[in-house]
């Protein structure tokens, strides 16, 4: 199984834009369709996005839609979230996740990382 790590989270303003980047070693990268997720404190963990194994399919909360895009690098073994126009209600910790089925939910997913903090100021 893939070993997943995230990254690029921090504190911004409400407005702004930061891109999480997940690196994953240990498994065929490219077999694998990806997806982030989100868990804000107190709430229940939500699907963010999903790409198929060879990024030819994207898929979004319909909340997110337009503002956040998933792409993927299978050369670099890294998946990408590019958040923009970030509101308050965007602060969560937001984890990556592989599977070798393609899903547009929460699910059990193959891998996870351990998740970054993203934390957005009003």
């Amino acid at each position: 199984q893939a070993q997943l790590v995230e990254s690029g989270g921090g504190l911004v303003q409400a407005g702004g834009s930061l891109r999480l980047s997940c690196a994953a070693s240990g498994g065929a990268f490219s077999r694998y369709h990806m997806y982030w997720l989100r868990q804000a404190p107190g709430k229940e963990r939500e699907f963010v996005a999903g790409i198929t194994f060879g990024g030819g399919t994207m898929y979004y909360a319909a909340s997110l839609k337009g503002r956040f895009t998933i792409s993927r690098d299978n050369a670099k073994n890294t998946l990408y979230l590019q958040m923009n126009s970030l509101k308050s209600e965007d602060t969560a910790v937001y984890y990556c996740a592989a599977k070798r089925t393609w899903v547009t939910r929460i699910t059990d997913y193959d891998s996870w990382g351990q998740g970054t903090q993203v934390t957005v100021s009003s």
